[in-house]
């Protein structure tokens, strides 16, 4: 791979990683309302679902996707329906300092966060651009993996990253009333953040 297309997908990766979608606002908003070490299973989780969808992506599940577009349909509004449900979550969470709620509260798990990345409209543009644009067909696997990688990588860093800033902002956050209106923006956030990922997809 030549250092000018390594330097894009470099870019690539850093700009679709780090601005804001939804695993990025989760991670915040996680790190905001239960600490970094709890959101630490969404912080692998989208490093290992997302890998995962990457390689069979590239292994030609996309191809697949493609003669059947009805597939892309339901991952649209299964997307959608599952994002309004995490948005809810985020807007009704009462921190990690309420006792009264802490068994009801929790963060989304490993395996949800996961499972989240098939249906993240963000996740499934970035799987799509670094296999059509980034891999060079005469060395295609290995452009793959090299790609592949350093895509996975920043992406673990940019929602480790939300994470902990989430974190940062959890001590101003302890007034009931400051964390209701963060949470709240965070869940309204969200929701905008993938609507034009998801009616982009074709």
């Amino acid at each position: 791979m030549s250092p000018s297309l390594f330097i894009a997908v470099l870019t690539f990766s850093l700009v679709s990683a780090f601005t804001p979608g939804p695993n990025n606002l989760l991670a915040l908003a996680s790190g905001a309302n239960w600490g970094y070490r709890r959101t630490l299973p969404h912080v692998f989780g989208v490093a290992i679902g997302y890998a995962i969808m990457l390689a069979l992506m590239g292994a030609g599940l996309g191809s697949l996707f493609k003669a059947v577009p009805i597939a892309q349909e339901i991952l649209k509004w299964l997307a959608i329906a599952y994002l309004t449900f995490l948005a809810w979550k985020i807007a009704t969470s009462t921190g990690i300092d309420d006792s009264s709620t802490s068994k009801k509260s929790k963060p989304i798990t490993f395996l949800g966060s996961a499972a989240f990345q098939w249906i993240n409209p963000k996740a499934w543009i970035a799987a799509i651009t670094i296999v059509t644009t980034f891999t060079i067909p005469h060395s295609y696997w290995s452009s793959l993996l090299i790609c592949g990688a350093t895509n996975v990588g920043i992406a673990l860093c940019a929602v480790s990253s939300w994470a902990l800033f989430g974190t940062i902002v959890k001590n101003w956050l302890s007034n009931p009333v400051r964390l209701r209106i963060f949470n709240w923006s965070m869940a309204a956030l969200l929701l905008v953040s993938v609507l034009p990922s998801v009616f982009s997809i074709h």
